[in-house]
């Protein structure tokens, strides 16, 4: 089934919005920690690898692309120093960790190969028409 051009774009865009999204929210939250435990930074890189999964298994290679892409630039924008001087998401392991496994799975997910679509199997009586019942 083809899909409009005004689809395609409106579907890529809001992939992309989506990824940023996230990429914002999790470069905010990956620095969070229980008991030592680097718990913002492990559920950000599993809840990543879950919405490109899902974009790309509901949509195809490109959204996942755009929403990588999104994811990517988010975490590159917030993770530097803004106009004031002040810093969202300060250096360190889990920070170079966060900016180095997302874009990692981005491609990973986008680049997976398509599962192909199943196939009847062609045995006898399989894909075939019933024959009208003539008994009357």
């Amino acid at each position: 089934m083809k899909t409009s051009l005004g689809a395609r774009i409106g579907m890529l865009v809001l992939a992309a919005f989506a990824g940023a999204v996230y990429g914002v929210v999790g470069t905010v939250a990956h620095a969070s920690t229980l008991v030592a435990l680097p718990i913002g930074l492990v559920l950000g890189i599993i809840g990543a690898g879950a919405l490109l999964l899902a974009i790309r298994l509901l949509s195809d290679r490109w959204a996942a692309i755009a929403a990588g892409a999104g994811m990517t630039i988010a975490i590159v924008l917030f993770s530097g120093e803004g106009p004031g001087g002040s810093v969202i998401a300060p250096a360190g392991l889990a920070a170079t960790i966060w900016t180095i496994t997302v874009p990692l799975i981005a491609v990973a997910i986008a680049m997976w190969p398509q599962i192909p679509e199943p196939r009847a199997a062609s045995g006898a009586g399989v894909g075939r028409e019933v024959p009208p019942d003539v008994s009357r």
